[in-house]
């Protein structure tokens, strides 16, 4: 789905997402679906993109968009949390100031995901035009991200996808 939908019914408010008027230019906005999504992260990895701070950039400027990837961690809060801002998106509710590109899901630990999230994950891939999938990099557990430092093969892909520049020589 590249666009809102007709029919999908406006989320109730307790279930969206708070909206900030952003006069600030950006490539891309991150926007955490929750706490601890990641945005900050993919922010620090991409020169001109900016996190949104779990809240939907909406242009201060009439007749302009941002583009926006939600963000999420792939645990059952993550992705209940991304299929709510895909819904409230998907409702049209936004209006024409946000040009959703997509989800980034990244991995709350190593290994696969479980059957019962990988299900959840697939329902969720059905109502936003792109996701991508970011493997567990425990070096970021232990430390800040360092954007002078080789980047695992799906982060450089989302960007590649996104026409992002990496920070620094991050796209090694």
């Amino acid at each position: 789905m590249s666009e809102p939908q007709a029919g999908v019914a406006v989320p109730d408010t307790a279930d969206r997402l708070p909206r900030w008027l952003q006069a600030w230019p950006a490539t891309v906005w991150w926007l955490g679906v929750h706490g601890g999504a990641g945005e900050s992260t993919l922010s620090a990895l991409a020169t001109g993109s900016r996190p949104a701070q779990h809240g939907w950039p909406i242009p201060d400027t009439g007749g302009t968009a941002h583009r926006v990837v939600l963000v999420a961690r792939a645990n059952w809060g993550g992705l209940t949390a991304a299929q709510r801002a895909a819904t409230e998106w998907a409702s049209g509710a936004l209006g024409d100031g946000v040009r959703l590109e997509g989800l980034v899901l990244i991995a709350d630990a190593p290994g696969r995901l479980p059957k019962p999230l990988r299900d959840l994950q697939q329902v969720i891939s059905g109502g936003v035009p792109r996701v991508w999938t970011l493997p567990w990099v425990d070096a970021w557990r232990l430390g800040p991200v360092e954007p002078f430092t080789a980047l695992p093969r799906e982060f450089r892909a989302l960007l590649a996808d996104l026409r992002l520049t990496p920070s620094g020589s991050a796209h090694n």
